[in-house]
């Protein structure tokens, strides 16, 4: 069961499109996972929608008598509406789009749709790490496809910046608990964890900074924080 949802305040961002591509994608994939998040989006949704439709018409409708054209049209949006809704003629459109499939040391995994057109780099290993870079040229901000291999971990470190994971599929553990596929992991320089999974797990993850290692000898370690960022 997902524990783990991105806060209102991103959600909000992300209806209003105030989101750079890599994070936004992030909540749109949660979101598919999640039917809890994807309510709250459609709720949010239909309220900025709702929001510049009657915007509009306030900057748009001409005075009539004593009437204007924008309290016309609120009497009358509901039966249009419904007329509109009442025929059975049109049927909605499914689109079924082929899986995109991505595999890591034999594990092969189905990707979510909001990745079917992102361009993906070559993939790099180092130890039971594999990373496939998301290209979508974000400067400093960095997105990946990460996978750890069974009984595989991350060594204990925190975050100069902000890093999102999100569990696209296996489990892993840190020490705040175990997270399933759908989970929104948002953390930052406050958080110090060591990520480990005993059967495997593919992660989404967006980062603007490099790892900073807490334990041994952090020079012997920078090049696996280069490799995740």
């Amino acid at each position: 069961m997902i524990k783990h949802h991105p806060k209102f305040a991103l959600l909000k961002s992300f209806v209003d499109g105030d989101l750079p591509a890599s994070l936004a994608a992030g909540i749109a994939i949660h979101a598919d996972m999640c039917p809890i998040c994807q309510q709250k989006v459609a709720h949010l949704t239909e309220q900025v929608a709702e929001a510049s439709f009657e915007q509009d018409l306030l900057h748009s409708a001409p005075i009539v008598g004593n009437e204007s054209l924008s309290e016309t049209s609120e009497m009358n949006f509901d039966d249009i509406i419904s007329q509109i809704t009442a025929t059975d003629d049109i049927a909605p459109a499914k689109i079924i789009a082929d899986e995109r499939l991505i595999t890591f040391k034999g594990m092969q995994y189905s990707l979510p749709h909001t990745l079917d057109n992102m361009d993906l780099g070559r993939t790099a290993q180092i130890g039971k790490l594999s990373r496939t870079r998301i290209n979508l040229g974000e400067g400093e901000i960095h997105t990946n496809l990460l996978h750890i291999g069974p009984g595989g971990s991350i060594p204990e470190h925190t975050h100069k910046g902000f890093e999102l994971t999100l569990l696209l599929a296996g489990t892993f553990a840190d020490e705040q608990g175990e997270y399933v596929a759908g989970d929104f992991i948002m953390l930052d320089k406050r958080h110090q964890h060591q990520p480990a999974t005993e059967h495997g797990c593919l992660c989404y993850t967006v980062a603007n900074d490099a790892l900073h290692f807490t334990q041994g000898i952090n020079k012997l370690l920078n090049p696996i924080g280069a490799f995740i960022y």
